[in-house]
């Protein structure tokens, strides 16, 4: 049956290590009320310098390994990010999965399945574990080089995911094709393949496009690669608002003080969730009635006024919970509240206040900026409030603005009078 990888204890036993040669042991790991991948190396290994280098990645002192959450997605991205530069040894994390499906591991459906087929269960699911998301080996480097530009370049975590993973898939559907010879032309297929085959949204299909352009035009400086390739065109979509009376009962239904003050906070300065949660102690100024947005989006700082009401919540707050550098405090020392917990918050306080319309804390946002121009407010003001680049992105609110369109009535009012009601 193999090796068992944790005791009854609940803590990882750490492999033996017969060589010296480069090895990674791959195995289960219950750490933080969660289910995780563990990482095991030695710990003189230059291996290490390459995992801590992953996303994701975290390194446990209690049980001596890295680690990250279980899912064949993560298994295939060490695999593919690490299994050139070292020996991976998945035995015993195989083994785990296989006399352990019981338990609810957030593995994908494909391996859950494989319960059930009439060949071997264990080699059915090491292949299936093997097969998800694997990037052939002739492809791991496009990825590696990728990812190095991005950091290189001074990208942000969530753009440097979003591009690895779609480079990711482009790499999976290729297999042993070397990326760095794929023609204009044949990128042309592939895409045509993702909008017809896979039905991906235009959206997505944009942000497919821009990894490859990045990795073509940037990393393998094939200037204007992407000239002759056309771009799905975008469709209009106004922004998801909802309006002051709704924003009332939206804070009243939130009970907990921190919850409420996060989701008062984002509407009051028109915070994008990421920069709520980013906020420090020191990032209020209580003096000078102003907040300051660090590194926002396009690693912009910007300055946000606060007003008398949000003060005196701020104040509250502060003494129910005296947070000492995260403004939010996570469980754990020194990570701030994640953006995860406040969007699952906000889903339970709309159901609660019986709010039905679409939208996650960005909403908040967006009717922070629509609200002020109802007021009347400069729409160039606001662009700065909210830290647009381009006013473009800004005007997108004077279509759901009711400023002047109260003030239109209906040619059916003029005449309402003379129609025969029945």
């Amino acid at each position: 049956m193999g090796k068992q990888p944790v005791s009854n204890g609940g803590e990882a036993v750490k492999p033996e290590h017969k060589t010296h040669s480069p090895i990674l042991e791959l195995q289960y790991l219950y750490h933080r009320s969660g289910h995780r991948l563990a990482l095991f190396a030695d710990k003189e290994s230059a291996i290490n310098t390459h995992i801590k280098q992953l996303e994701g990645i975290r390194f446990s002192k209690t049980h001596h390994c890295w680690y990250m959450d279980l899912t064949v997605d993560n298994i295939a991205f060490v695999t593919a990010m690490l299994g050139g530069i070292c020996r991976i040894n998945d035995s015993g994390l195989q083994d785990y999965i296989t006399t352990h499906c019981e338990l609810n591991i957030p593995m994908p459906a494909t391996v859950k399945k494989a319960k059930t087929f009439t060949t071997s269960s264990a080699a059915t699911q090491q292949k299936a574990i093997m097969n998800a998301g694997y990037i052939h080996p002739v492809n791991v480097p496009a990825l590696q080089a990728m990812r190095q530009y991005l950091r290189l370049k001074g990208y942000s975590p969530s753009t440097i995911k979003t591009y690895s993973n779609e480079l990711s898939q482009f790499l999976q559907t290729i297999k042993s094709v070397p990326a760095h010879l794929f023609t204009v032309e044949r990128i042309k297929d592939y895409l045509d393949y993702c909008a017809t085959t896979l039905q991906l949204t235009e959206a997505t299909l944009h942000s497919r496009m821009n990894a490859l352009k990045f990795y073509y035009e940037q990393v393998l400086q094939k200037e204007a690669f992407f000239w002759p390739i056309p771009r799905p065109k975008k469709p209009m979509q106004l922004p998801k608002t909802i309006s002051k009376e709704q924003v009332i009962q939206l804070i009243n239904a939130v009970e907990n003080i921190k919850h409420r003050t996060v989701i008062m906070l984002a509407y009051a300065c028109g915070l994008r969730v990421s920069e709520v949660v980013s906020l420090k102690v020191s990032d209020i100024d209580g003096h000078r009635k102003l907040l300051t947005v660090h590194r926002g989006k396009g690693k912009k700082d910007r300055v946000v006024s606060l007003g008398p009401g949000m003060l005196i919540m701020l104040r509250e707050y502060y003494k129910a919970y005296h947070p000492k550098y995260y403004l939010f405090e996570g469980q754990h020392t020194g990570e701030h509240l994640s953006i995860r917990s406040i969007q699952l918050v906000l889903g339970r306080a709309k159901q609660k206040a019986g709010i039905t319309q679409a939208g996650s804390m960005h909403m908040l946002r967006h009717s922070f900026a629509t609200h002020l121009l109802d007021k009347g407010i400069d729409v160039v003001f606001i662009q700065k409030l909210l830290g647009h680049n381009d006013i473009k992105t800004t005007l997108r609110y004077l279509h759901v603005t009711n400023k002047d369109l109260l003030n239109i009535i209906s040619p059916l009012e003029d005449i309402a009078g003379l129609i025969n009601m029945k």
